[in-house]
Order: structure tokens, then C-alpha cells, then sequence
């Protein structure tokens, strides 16, 4: 309840009488002030005129002002520029710890908005606002679309720093841990990523030159070298087809070179994967793209088109995984390009987000801005998500919309964070 006594405070959604507090004292909210996301008073910054004069500073509410006490503000200095407590029961005076009392204004929040949030929390349709969809000024899509696009990109932003911090501040080797995750297509993100932290790069960069070794490091620190990580009916065929010997010998070298471990084989997931996506096929992808320089944050800095962008991206498999998807386990020839819709998602997912994360961390606002192009270049993306958005009326014209949108499920729709949604203040203002 108090979320939304401040959600009614904050867009003066009063009742249509004069305000007076507890000792009847005229109120007018000139300004409601700023919510603060921080430890402190819950709104500062506030202008009201009490009792005729005008006070500015913090804002305080509560559902019952007890629990100003419940709270220790009594004893907390960082309340003492409190110049109004709000709340639905006024049930005790309350006292700064300077020793004021403080003027209090019982609020109730207007009828139609408590069961217009009831209706929303309580739903189990999503999204739980489709009733005023249709009827969205084109402004109010526009601007929200555009917040919440830029809410995603800022998200992935802090994911990347938080690699390049692990990388002992290397952007390079985020870029490629980055790289790595999203090759994983959520079914093994969280492996790939793993796995891409047991990658020497500085290791690898000597043998740049050479695609065999380069693949022999990939695999066999993934732990897929192992004998025991090839299914059992086909571990006679791994030896004998020599490829996968071949590659064991070489990485045995190199392991013991630079004093390489490979992460546990278990970890990898196939149930229910298909045949493109085994880790076998994605890791000689990047192999490849790794051979071929394009894996290289530099590469990426320097694309201007999208065309270039997919060109960077787009990889296919080494020879031996042209007729194979596991070690010993023959298939029907297939170069295994990237398909056009891989690339499509490493570009959102990857590119795009580290052009903006760079772009911050080195003050360059063209990157920023070369990533709001590209987003809004791209075509959307296709998922029971965006899907759902469509049904109720939502235009998604570009992969920006479709970001916007997976962010607003995720961060506002699941978590039933309407009070916080510009759909949702449309919803809940509706008489």
C-alpha cells in the first residue's frame, strides 16, 4: 500500500477537497518533490504551502505514521528536513530527533486508482494492462519505448563493466567473454561464459596463425577433448576418424605449455537441443572467427553499416564439422554457417551492447549513438514476448521496439512493477 500512497503523492492524484493536516492546518503540494532511490527521506526537494507559509524540503510517507517510530527516524538526523509526513492513518504525532514535531497529512488514495491496482496485480493475462493499449497516444508509446530502450542497453552495459573488471579491466577480453555468452543462445550462456574465462587469449594470440590449435585450445578447454565427454557408442569412432586424437595430442601440448584446465565436459546441456547449436558447432565458430580476426573489439569499433556488422560477426565451422556435430558421429556435409537469425541476435545481444558499453567508457558518444542506429536498423525480434505485444495492439517496428519490450516484461511486467510503468499510470488514471 505504501508504493502506491506514493505513486498518488508523487502525480497528485488528491481528492477533490481541500488537504489540512492532522491539526488542520491548510496544505497545498506546490512541487511533491523527487522520489529518492536512496537511503533517506522517501521524497526530496518538495514545495508546500502549511498553514500559509510555503516550507521546502523532504517528504516522508508511510501507511500509518507509527512507523515513522517502527523505522528509527525519530533518532535519525537525516530526517530532520522532513516538512511533511504523509500517510492513510494518522494513529500517533511524530517527533524528529531534534526534537520538532512534524506537521502530518492523512492521504487517501482516490477510489478508482486502488481498483484499477487491484485489477493489476490480481490478473493472471499479460500483459495485465491490454484493455488501454489500443488507445495509447503514439507520444506516450514513442517516449516509453525509447526509456525503455535505453534502460536495457544501460543493464547489459553493467554486465559488460562487470566482465571487464573481471578481466582486470581488459574491454578486449570482456568483448570476447561477451562474445562467448551469447553464443550459448540461453540454453548454455552460462557455460559458454564460464568457459570463456578458462580462454589464455594472451596464450592464444601466439598461434593466432593457426586454426588447428586455436580450435585444439577452444575444445579442449571446454573439457569436450576428454575421452569420457564423447558418448560411449561413439568413442571407437572418435579414435579412429584421427581428427579428434589429433586434437587431444595438440591441446595436451599446449596445456601443459601454458599451464591451461579445462572447465567439467558435464556442464554442457543437449537436452533438447538441436544438432546446430551443440557446443561442438559453436565453438568451432568462434574458432573460426577467431582465426579470422573478426572476434576482436577493434573490428567492431570500426563497422559503420550493418552489413559490415554482420560480415564481423558471421562465421561457419572448421572442415572436420562439416560432416560431424559430436566427435565419431558422421552427418550429411553442411558448411554450418550462422544462420541470417544468429547473426541477427549477436548483434543485439552482443555488438550492439558493447559498442554502447565502450562508447560510455570512453566518452565516446558516436558509439553510443552508432548503437541507437544500428537498434533502430535491425529487424525485430520474433518471440512469444513480442509476440504477445502484437496481439494487444503494440506497432514493434525494429529490433529498438522489440529490446524496449523484453525489457518491460522483464523488469516491470514480472515483477508487477505497473506503479512504475507509463502503461501502467494510463491504466491506473482511466476513470
Amino acid at each position: 500500500m505504501e508504493q502506491l500512497l506514493h505513486y498518488t503523492w508523487k502525480l497528485k492524484l488528491f481528492p477533490l477537497k481541500e488537504l489540512r493536516t492532522s491539526d488542520d492546518l491548510l496544505v497545498e503540494v506546490i512541487d511533491p518533490g523527487k522520489l529518492n532511490h536512496d537511503a533517506g527521506p522517501d521524497f526530496t526537494n518538495a514545495k508546500i504551502w502549511i498553514g500559509g507559509t510555503m516550507w521546502a524540503g523532504n517528504v516522508e510517507i508511510h501507511d500509518k505514521s507509527s512507523d515513522w517510530y517502527a523505522h528509527g527516524h525519530d533518532k535519525d538526523s537525516a530526517y530532520d528536513n522532513v516538512i511533511l509526513h504523509v500517510a492513510k492513518v494518522i494513529d500517533t504525532e511524530v517527533m524528529k530527533s531534534n526534537g520538532q514535531y512534524v506537521p502530518q497529512l492523512q492521504l487517501d488514495v482516490p477510489a478508482h486508482v486502488q481498483a484499477h491496482y487491484d485489477e493489476l496485480r490480481r490478473t493472471e493475462e499479460y500483459p495485465a494492462c491490454y484493455k488501454v493499449i489500443p488507445d495509447l497516444p503514439s507520444l506516450t508509446v514513442h517516449s516509453w519505448m525509447a526509456a525503455l530502450q535505453a534502460e536495457r542497453l544501460e543493464r547489459k552495459t553493467a554486465d559488460i563493466r562487470k566482465r571487464a573488471e573481471l578481466c582486470n579491466g581488459s574491454w578486449e577480453d570482456a568483448y570476447f567473454m561477451t562474445l562467448a555468452r551469447n553464443y550459448g543462445f540461453g540454453i548454455n550462456s552460462d557455460v559458454f561464459e564460464l568457459w570463456s574465462q578458462h580462454i589464455p587469449l594472451g596464450a592464444v594470440a601466439h598461434h593466432r596463425d593457426d586454426l588447428f590449435q586455436i580450435e585444439a585450445i577452444f575444445m579442449g578447454q571446454a573439457g569436450l577433448l576428454e575421452l569420457d565427454a564423447v558418448p560411449e557408442c561413439y568413442q571407437q569412432e572418435a579414435l579412429n576418424d584421427g581428427y579428434f586424437a589429433r586434437l587431444r595430442n595438440e591441446y595436451l601440448y599446449l596445456a601443459h605449455k601454458f599451464s591451461m584446465k579445462p572447465i567439467n565436459f558435464k556442464l554442457w546441456r543437449f537436452l533438447r537441443l538441436r544438432p546446430q547449436n551443440f557446443p561442438h558447432i559453436r565453438i568451432s565458430q568462434l574458432a573460426n572467427l577467431y582465426y579470422q580476426q573478426k572476434a576482436g573489439l577493434s573490428q567492431l569499433i570500426e563497422c559503420e553499416t550493418i552489413d559490415e556488422l554482420k560480415s564481423v560477426l558471421s562465421s561457419q565451422v572448421t572442415p572436420y564439422w562439416e560432416t560431424h556435430y559430436t566427435f565419431g558421429s558422421a552427418s550429411a556435409r553442411n558448411e554450418k554457417h550462422l544462420s541470417a537469425g544468429s547473426v541477427n541476435l549477436l548483434m543485439i545481444n552482443t555488438a550492439i551492447p558493447m559498442l554502447f558499453a565502450y562508447g560510455r567508457h570512453s566518452s565516446k558518444e558516436v558509439l553510443c549513438d552508432k548503437a541507437f542506429d544500428f537498434l533502430e536498423q535491425l529487424k525485430a525480434e520474433n518471440n512469444h514476448i513480442i509476440r504477445m505485444w502484437q496481439q494487444v495492439g503494440l506497432p514493434i517496428k525494429s529490433a529498438g521496439d522489440s529490446q524496449a519490450l523484453i525489457q518491460l516484461k522483464n523488469e516491470y511486467c514480472d515483477k508487477k512493477e505497473c506503479l512504475r510503468c507509463r502503461f501502467g499510470y494510463e491504466y491506473l488514471k482511466r476513470k
